[in-house]
């Protein structure tokens, strides 16, 4: 007897753990928004249902609920023109890029420097269209199903089970973590950084949050450094790949991703990547998710090498990007 308990222990702790972290659930499909709308979502009562679609508000740690958004129109961006591209560089009267790589810190540093003439053109997108549990892509493959000119990989919010989750103007998670610090885009374009024990998800949504990002830390707040000791004991002061993003004035964004861990590059500390952010002139920067995940993909290309473990050059699957003009 003692033997079948010891086999059906086995087993169901291998399903709880393939449950956790393999297994796809996918909780809502998502319509991407187009280039020409914005969304602001907007309350309602949900229906008691163990579906989940997409909602305004989350009223149990492990219950999703969302509503429908309500799509606005938003200021008309001018008429495209003519689209001049390089290698490193696109500009189409509404969005230009420039993507320049630099040495620091025995590390090497892609930076793509952006403008827009409307903040529309910058998104979020999901792995697969789909928030949920274990549902994952390469960025490469999210960016090109969004049709992103620019993209990095985001927060991977997948791999936590707390933290809020707002993607385009829609609540997905509003389970707070009480440490978690958050980067708020709002439907103008402006940046800030809040906590998110000071303020609930659906405030935010209704003070005009249209993507909220939660991994961090802030790396820089009105220009200054923010990342103290303590933040770099908890983060892993180690050099490592990076994703961070900033910005500079309105619509005047900074993406950055660092390699590391190889031989070629080393990676940066958080307080490494902030001081980058700083002389790059960003008032605003953010901590995204880094390691294996750090990756930047430019008009259908990586330019980056990602790696897990140094030894191989390989994309990992993540849950969401940010990307311009997805």
């Amino acid at each position: 007897m003692s033997f079948v308990w010891a086999i059906l222990l086995f087993g169901f702790t291998a399903y709880a753990a393939l449950d956790t972290f393999v297994i796809e659930h996918s909780y809502a499909a998502v319509e991407e928004p187009t280039a020409a709308l914005m969304t602001a979502a907007v309350t309602e009562e949900p229906e008691a249902t163990a579906s989940v679609t997409p909602t305004a508000v989350t009223t149990a740690a492990a219950v999703q609920t969302s509503t429908t958004p309500v799509q606005e129109a938003a200021p008309s961006p001018t008429e495209t023109v003519n689209v001049v591209s390089t290698e490193n560089s696109y500009a189409d009267g509404n969005i230009s890029i420039t993507i320049q790589e630099i040495r620091a810190y025995d590390s090497t540093i892609y930076v793509a420097d952006v403008v827009l003439s409307s903040p529309e053109y910058l998104q979020t997108a999901l792995a697969n269209s789909v928030y949920g549990r274990n549902v994952t892509a390469k960025t490469s493959s999210i960016a090109q199903n969004a049709n992103a000119i620019l993209a990095i990989n985001g927060d991977y919010y997948g791999a936590r089970e707390s933290g809020y989750v707002i993607r385009n103007g829609v609540l997905y998670r509003s389970k707070a973590n009480k440490n978690a610090e958050d980067l708020v885009i709002y439907r103008d374009g402006s940046f800030e950084i809040i906590q998110e024990s000071e303020i609930s998800a659906q405030e935010l949504l209704d003070a005009g949050a249209w993507n909220v990002l939660s991994f961090g830390p802030a790396l820089l707040v009105d220009g200054e450094i923010a990342v103290d000791a303590k933040e770099e004991v908890g983060r892993a002061m180690a050099s490592n790949p990076r994703t961070a993003i900033g910005i500079v004035d309105p619509l005047h964004y900074v993406f950055v991703v660092s390699d590391g861990r190889t031989k070629a590059s080393e990676g940066l500390s958080l307080r490494e990547l902030a001081q980058i952010m700083q002389e790059l002139g960003v008032n605003t920067a953010y901590n995204l998710d880094g390691g294996g995940s750090s990756t930047m993909v430019f008009q259908g290309r990586v330019i980056n090498n990602p790696t897990t473990n140094g030894k191989r050059v390989s994309e990992r699957s993540v849950s969401d990007i940010v990307c311009i003009a997805c």
